[in-house]
C-alpha cells in the first residue's frame, strides 16, 4: 500500500492555482480546491492520502477529519506540519507500506528521507495530479462516447436513419 502525506500549506504556497486563491485572501478555498484535487489522485491511484495543515493559521486543538475520503490533518497549536508529518511518516512506516511525502520544504524532505520514506516535490505531484486529471478526463470522454444516446439499443443503420431524420436530413 501507498501512503501519500501532503505538506498542505507548502503545496498551496507552491502551485501556482492554489497560491492565487491563497493571494487573493481565499485560503479556505485554496485548502477546499487542495483537498478535491488530493480526492481526485487518491480514487485515481488508490494511494491513501494524508493532507497536514499547520495550526499556525488555524488555531485550536488538532482536529482530524475526513473529506472526499482524504485524511486532514490540522495540527495542534504550537505544533508544526513538518513535526506531524514526521511523526507520521515515522509511524506509518512499514515492510507492505510505502510512504511518500509531498513538501518543497528541503530540510523536511531530508529528514523524511532520513526515516525511510520517499520524497516528492510540490511540482512533482503538481505533475503527477496534472497526468491523473487528464486521464479521468479521456476516460469521461471515452464512456460518454462509449454509451448511447437511446436508451433503446439500435443497430448502426437505424440509428442512422434517426440521426439523418434529427437534421432534417432524407
Amino acid at each position: 500500500m501507498n501512503i501519500l502525506i501532503v505538506d498542505g500549506y507548502n503545496i498551496i504556497g507552491a502551485w501556482p492555482e492554489l497560491r492565487r486563491l491563497k493571494d487573493e485572501g481565499d485560503l479556505a478555498a485554496a485548502r477546499d480546491l487542495l483537498i478535491e484535487k488530493m480526492a481526485d489522485y487518491k480514487g485515481f491511484t488508490g494511494d491513501h492520502v494524508v493532507i497536514v495543515f499547520d495550526a499556525h493559521l488555524v488555531q485550536g486543538n488538532e482536529k482530524k477529519y475526513k473529506h472526499y475520503d482524504v485524511d486532514v490533518i490540522f495540527t495542534k497549536e504550537h505544533e508544526t506540519a513538518d513535526e506531524r508529518i514526521e511523526r507520521l511518516a515515522k509511524t506509518l512506516m512499514n515492510a507492505r507500506t510505502k510512504v511518500y511525502v509531498a513538501t518543497s520544504d528541503y530540510t523536511e524532505q531530508w529528514t523524511v528521507f532520513g526515516q525511510g520514506a520517499l520524497r516528492k516535490s510540490a511540482r512533482e505531484l503538481l505533475d503527477e495530479v496534472e497526468a491523473v486529471e487528464r486521464d479521468i478526463s479521456q476516460k469521461v470522454k471515452a464512456m460518454r462516447q462509449r454509451t448511447p444516446i437511446s436508451k433503446v439499443p439500435l443497430n448502426d443503420k437505424i440509428a442512422e436513419i434517426f440521426e439523418k431524420w434529427r437534421r432534417g436530413e432524407k
